[in-house]
């Protein structure tokens, strides 16, 4: 019962906010923008769910041996609470993403999942790089556009409101604290 009442409480309380952001996406959506840049935000998106932090994991052990195992276990120990968090508040909130709601908002690149409360990319894509800089600061100059390109991505394409990716970015950055604080 209490799951309920979350989820009716969230779900007025981001519809009160939707009706807000909706101005802003429409300005951010890609249908405006030149067919390079939605690709460019599409291999961005793509790139963002998971793939290029793999591959950083991989290179990482591939450039530094044994002595990154710590690195990459702690960013997939980060990661995996980041999966459980977002997937929880997803279903609890089961907010729609912004193209359902609003006919202006066109859907660029298929989602990963039903709802959109709070951007899985954007958070993952904090936690990797608060981690991954933690332990490599030399990677910020790598990570940090690339985070930026994925959280600018999931609103440009059409999948989340503005609150969805600053509140996945925000609960990245919880986690990241949180993990590098044990």
């Amino acid at each position: 019962m209490r799951s309920v009442r979350l989820s009716l409480v969230a779900h007025h309380g981001l519809n009160r906010l939707a009706a807000h952001e909706h101005a802003w996406l429409e300005r951010l959506n890609g249908v405006r923008l030149p067919d390079w840049e939605v690709s460019l935000m599409r291999l961005a998106s793509r790139l963002g769910n998971g793939v290029f932090w793999y591959a950083l994991m991989l290179a990482l052990i591939a450039w530094y041996g044994r002595i990154a195992v710590p690195a990459v276990l702690h960013m997939i120990a980060a990661g995996l609470l980041g999966t459980l968090i977002y997937k929880w508040l997803k279903g609890a909130t089961e907010r729609p993403r912004p193209y359902q709601v609003c006919p202006t908002i066109c859907c660029l690149t298929a989602p990963l999942d039903r709802f959109s409360f709070p951007s899985g990319h954007t958070l993952h894509a904090v936690v990797f790089s608060l981690v991954g800089t933690a332990y490599y600061p030399a990677l910020g100059w790598l990570v940090w556009p690339f985070t930026v390109l994925v959280a600018l991505s999931r609103l440009v394409l059409g999948l989340h409101y503005i609150s969805d990716v600053l509140v996945g970015a925000v609960l990245g950055g919880s986690i990241a604290a949180l993990t590098l604080a044990l």
